[in-house]
């Protein structure tokens, strides 16, 4: 049986990742992922790490989100994958070292190794990053103070968003880079066209 194709959205939060990847999901009769969460043991794990108001260091925040990454690899996305269906992601390793890593100043390599033994050899096929700013991403929509990554300040995001376009330059086969600012339709076309490359 062909394996499936695992592409992967990514972004700071307010870039349209989640619609978009429900977007290519419906379109291409792929399964729709999302993390932290998409299980029941990861409900449980997202309820704390997106809480503001528990204090949670960097490190614990970084194996929490691991912890789930694992199970939710190990339960939702392989059996998926190896069933030959394919997986449209919200979220997936990357936003760890985006957000832990050059967010919050967790050790790049550290996660780096933390990440081989949660995941595996699940790696994406492609991972389509929606690159905005985060002043338009503000403008977006009002960020919820109670949640622990949407209420962290400007600078914060500044290193996320600079993460992210520092592991799509390292490896422009694996990564796609799209402007997120134009109209939902326009970047959904800008996809499309890359996603036909793949087999699905």
């Amino acid at each position: 049986m062909t394996r499936g194709s695992f592409v992967v959205f990514e972004g700071i939060d307010g870039c349209g990742k989640s619609s978009q990847a429900r977007r290519v999901a419906e379109l291409r009769s792929a399964k729709f992922v999302f993390e932290p969460g998409d299980s029941a043991l990861g409900a449980e794990l997202r309820r704390w790490l997106l809480d503001a108001a528990t204090p949670m260091t960097p490190v614990t925040e970084s194996l929490m989100m691991l912890a789930d990454r694992s199970h939710h690899v190990a339960t939702v996305i392989e059996p998926a994958l190896a069933a030959g269906t394919s997986v449209a992601a919200d979220r997936f390793y990357a936003s760890t070292l985006a957000y832990q890593g050059y967010g919050r100043g967790v050790d790049l390599a550290d996660l780096e190794a933390a990440t081989d033994l949660a995941i595996g050899t699940c790696r994406p096929d492609l991972t389509v990053l929606i690159d905005i700013d985060p002043e338009t991403a503000r403008a977006r929509g009002a960020r919820r103070v109670e949640d622990r990554f949407e209420s962290a300040d400007a600078h914060f995001h500044d290193r996320v968003r600079a993460g992210y376009l520092e592991m799509a330059e390292r490896d422009p086969g694996h990564w796609f880079v799209v402007d997120g600012r134009g109209p939902f339709e326009e970047v959904a076309g800008v996809i499309d066209a890359r996603l036909d490359d793949l087999p699905w």
